[in-house]
């Protein structure tokens, strides 16, 4: 695995480099918080980060924390002489997979890069969809066709996600009900059908190709025309 090993400590990093690079991985040193920021958000991209907590410049937690929300999803590992059980939670809050304590056995850390690198890497969430010529910007809340904004109200903002989450499946009038209004039971309105028929009209409206779709007896289909 590609490792970045973020700490201060030249001769625990220089160990590490070692036991690492003997058993098969491929580490790279960053010797502060700062750049290691700069480097974890590189390319190619890390396959897993070793950190110290107290670093010079930028300290580890505040280094992880901000990769996280910058969408980095490459497992972290904690390794510091911050011990305490309210610093491992800190830890784990800010983003680590998982947390090792100082002074350390460098077979049981290479046993958990080890099983780090087993688990299933996460992907991003996304933050558009799109069915044919239809745009939804996940983080603007916005809509657009043919480049053109769709002024949405959120509940139909909510009704469209849905949908083209669901593109070119049927999606029926229950389905719609618990995940969008978060009703377990049918109220027996047609408050479905009524926002259904309002989105149609924003979405389809001055266009010759239809998105949304009826699917009598079953519900709803939203896709792009054959």
């Amino acid at each position: 695995m590609k490792i970045l090993v973020v700490e201060d400590d030249i001769a625990t990093a220089q160990y590490l480099l070692r036991g690492l690079t003997e058993a098969g991985h491929s580490p790279e040193i960053a010797p502060d918080g700062r750049q290691g920021l700069s480097r974890a958000t590189g390319t190619p991209p890390w396959d897993l980060l070793i950190v110290d907590r107290k670093l010079p410049h930028l300290d580890g937690l505040t280094m992880v924390r901000t990769l996280r929300e910058g969408g980095m999803s490459a497992p972290v590992l904690f390794l510091t002489t911050l011990g305490g059980i309210e610093d491992r939670v800190d830890g784990l809050n800010a983003g680590a997979d998982d947390y090792l304590v100082k002074p350390f056995a460098l077979s049981e850390l290479i046993a958990r890069v080890a099983a780090l690198g087993r688990r299933p890497r996460q992907t991003a969430p996304a933050t558009s969809l799109r069915v044919d010529d239809l745009e939804m910007d996940l983080l603007a809340r916005e809509v657009r066709r043919g480049g053109q904004v769709i002024d949405l109200q959120p509940r139909e903002f909510r009704l469209l996600e849905y949908l083209m989450q669901h593109a070119d499946q049927v999606v029926t009038r229950a389905m719609l009900l618990e995940k969008v209004w978060d009703l377990n039971f049918d109220p027996h309105t047609n408050v479905v059908e009524t926002h259904v028929s309002r989105l149609r009209s924003k979405v389809d409206k001055g266009h010759t190709r239809p998105l949304i779709h009826t699917i009598r007896g079953s519900g709803y289909c939203l896709r792009a025309p054959s």
